[in-house]
């Protein structure tokens, strides 16, 4: 179970893919968790979470972006133009971040100077910044545009049942990840953060129905099992797009463990529900603008740091570490606030600036990570005053 997930998490083309493929079926990635991946499901296609992993140059995407911009669209690009993206059918891009929103032009521009790079179907999302009556209305027009797009290319039909049965098959995929999450949070957590990172990967990297099944043997073999935590501290990662096991892995060789994350790719896409009474792209559409975990979304700190309080308190959590690639600007500004009102409450947080991908820095955060463990031990040993 926990092996194929981690193959899904590790490698782009994974054997779910090669015989989704085999099988006749197509393959759209897509750039942000703002993206329903219940469209996509309800049209015939895998939806896939475009990733950055396995890059050793940058030398494409070096080529299109400056030197000061977040290294994960530019991971995604060399990768696309070296071909490792050739199994996708489709690709949909939109405004995450305005790194990732050039996304949508490098890929178009690198398209026609690397013949093959841009899959058959290349679609634009835009998505607003703001949860309020006319943001969730444009927000639906869009997915009305995506839709037809879809269905004009690919030739398929998205009726309003087929659109019901994926949000309740995702809807039932968000439960089971819930449970996982559960398990995390409990004092004796069974599950390191490496393995759990992997299967919140898995989850946008295969076919839901193989997902939700794998995870229900994964979630009764847990309850099971003995604890992984004694005498780790329990930590909490945060911050900007972290698909990398190695840096979860080097994170919990300090003596931790990771019991909960609120990073893109992570555990950041299912605390609701959608709506199953509602019209379909309504729901759709409240759900997923109404998500304001992600730091894009304008003024709505105060509930995700409500929200980020709440798992603190249920994973009885020893530190927080507030993780950002560089040049990310929401993260990275937001880490820093964060930083400031966590440390207020007594609760150690480390803050690091990292890279994506080729040049990833092991032993410089391995540095940093076992100093902050230091620090939290000193202050678990130290008596209050």
């Amino acid at each position: 179970m926990i092996d194929a997930m981690r193959e899904a998490a590790t490698t782009l083309e994974n054997r779910f893919v090669r015989e989704w493929k085999e099988a006749g079926g197509k393959v759209v990635g897509y750039s942000c968790t703002f993206i329903p991946e219940e469209i996509l499901h309800a049209a015939g296609l895998l939806p896939f979470r475009l990733r950055g992993i396995g890059t050793t140059s940058l030398s494409i995407g070096d080529s299109y972006y400056g030197a000061v911009n977040c290294s994960v669209p530019k991971c995604i690009l060399q990768l696309a133009g070296q071909g490792s993206y050739g199994f996708l059918d489709g690709s949909i891009v939109t405004n995450g971040c305005d790194s990732m929103r050039r996304l949508d032009e490098c890929w178009r521009t690198a398209g026609r100077d690397y013949p093959g790079t841009l899959p058959g179907y290349h679609g634009y999302f835009a998505v607003p910044h703001k949860s309020v009556d006319y943001s969730v209305a444009f927000y639906e027009e869009e997915l009305k545009r995506m839709k037809e797009a879809l269905e004009g290319h690919f030739g398929v039909t998205v009726s309003d049942r087929a659109l019901r049965a994926s949000i309740s098959l995702y809807n039932e995929g968000r439960k089971a990840l819930q449970k996982l999450d559960g398990l995390r949070l409990r004092r004796e957590t069974a599950i390191s953060g490496e393995d759990a990172m992997a299967v919140l990967i898995a989850a946008h990297a295969m076919p839901l129905d193989r997902f939700i099944r794998s995870l229900e043997e994964l979630t009764a073999k847990l309850e099971r099992s003995p604890s992984l935590s004694n005498g780790k501290k329990r930590l909490l990662l945060m911050g900007s797009a972290s698909d990398d096991l190695d840096f979860i892995r080097v994170i919990e060789e300090s003596g931790a463990i990771v019991v909960a994350d609120t990073v893109c790719y992570g555990s950041r896409t299912y605390g609701s529900l959608v709506d199953e009474q509602a019209d379909p792209l309504h729901a759709l559409s409240s759900h997923y603008l109404g998500n304001s975990i992600c730091p894009r979304m304008l003024g709505y700190y105060g509930s995700r740091r409500s929200f980020v309080s709440g798992v603190i308190e249920k994973g009885a959590v020893d530190g927080v570490i507030l993780q950002n690639v560089r040049f990310c600007d929401l993260h990275g500004s937001e880490n820093s606030i964060f930083e400031r009102d966590l440390e207020a409450r007594g609760i150690p947080c480390m803050r690091i600036e990292r890279e994506y991908g080729p040049l990833s820095e092991t032993g410089r955060i391995r540095m940093r990570i076992d100093a902050f463990m230091e620090r939290i031990s000193q202050a678990a040993s130290t008596p209050a005053v």
